[in-house]
């Protein structure tokens, strides 16, 4: 019987999976679309931009040039089929050619997004290492001095800026020790090769933009988790179960925590992406070479493969991480397989 209840339950587990997945490939498709059109509602085009800086540098502007690049970039047709075209060759795995930068929009891509996807993933670890158990302590012992610390902390977290923390961990660097702290490398490894002493000293950098773009995560998780928590402990099956004699630590982890971490595990689907597009500014100010700032670039300049690429990158990280919230919450709730 036990057996064929596993078996009932991996079924339906694979059954919620597939459908999750099929879900997927059309929401996608969608977002490519309304992204496209998006990039281009702004007035103009990356050739307008081009023209407006000839005519800042020259004063004059050949307008045999400007159509001819137009027709270089396939800018002269249909935006329907500008999109289809693009979408076409990124299914085969060609996002077409940068027009600011003169370089593929895979290679571009490729220089920054590994780091980009470390920073995130980080940041996300941080921010549920310190979360859970402040959040778990928290609502545990409310009204506590730990709670009242942990509840202003947190609402400190959700006030400041991430860009005005890192200016404030600069700011400290530099008058107090004398270092600077931007940046992913030192200025000696920054176009060197991959070696191990380049990635001790990257390892010796990452913790700042860590700590910064994780903040404000962690802030808003410790209050989600806090608040389930509160409403779980003051129910009855919590009473019962005490009445029952479960200890407490075993009692608050088995039933109240894993009821509570719901909402909790939920905020994975925009934890990803949020840490992605949300680290722009911070990227700026600490100089990291993440897609943030390259993304602004490539908006400003209506390069619209390069920014196509880009939101087609974060739709996909919104789109793994709402399938991975997804299925963790299956498997902490078996009622949502169903």
């Amino acid at each position: 019987m036990r057996l064929s209840l596993t078996q009932e339950a991996a079924s339906h587990m694979l059954q919620f999976i597939l459908r999750r997945v099929v879900v997927l490939i059309p929401t996608i498709f969608f977002i490519a679309l309304i992204s496209f059109v998006i990039i281009q509602l702004p007035p103009g085009d990356y050739v307008s931009t081009v023209e407006a800086q000839l005519l800042r540098e020259t004063g004059e502007v050949s307008q045999a040039e400007l159509a001819a690049l137009r027709a270089r970039y396939g800018l002269d047709r249909p935006m329907i089929v500008r999109f289809f075209i693009w979408f076409s060759r990124v299914l085969q795995g060609d996002f077409g050619r940068s027009f600011q930068l003169g370089k593929p929009v895979s290679e571009v891509i490729g220089e920054r997004l590994g780091l980009t996807v470390l920073i995130s993933f980080l940041s996300t670890m941080f921010a549920w290492a310190i979360a859970f158990p402040i959040g778990v302590y928290s609502a545990v012992k409310q009204h506590s001095l730990g709670d009242g610390i942990a509840t202003v902390i947190g609402y400190i977290g959700l006030a400041v800026p991430n860009f005005m923390l890192a200016l404030m961990i600069m700011y400290v660097a530099v008058t107090q020790f004398g270092q600077s702290v931007g940046g992913l490398f030192s200025p000696q490894f920054i176009d060197a090769p991959w070696s191990f002493a380049k990635f001790v000293d990257m390892v010796n950098h990452l913790w700042i933009p860590m700590i910064v773009i994780g903040t404000a995560g962690t802030a808003g998780l410790i209050r989600v988790l806090r608040n389930n928590l509160l409403d779980e402990l003051n129910r009855p099956y919590v009473t019962t179960a005490r009445a029952k004699g479960y200890k407490e630590v075993a009692l608050i982890f088995k039933f109240p925590v894993r009821l509570a971490l719901i909402p909790f595990i939920s905020t994975v689907g925009w934890m990803l992406p949020a840490m992605v597009s949300g680290e722009t500014i911070v990227a700026i100010v600490l100089n990291l070479p993440t897609v943030g700032p390259v993304l602004l670039g490539a908006l400003r300049a209506q390069d619209y493969y390069l920014a196509g690429a880009f939101i087609m990158f974060l739709a996909i990280l919104t789109v793994i991480g709402t399938l991975i919230s997804d299925i963790l919450l299956a498997i902490t709730d078996p009622r949502i397989r169903y």
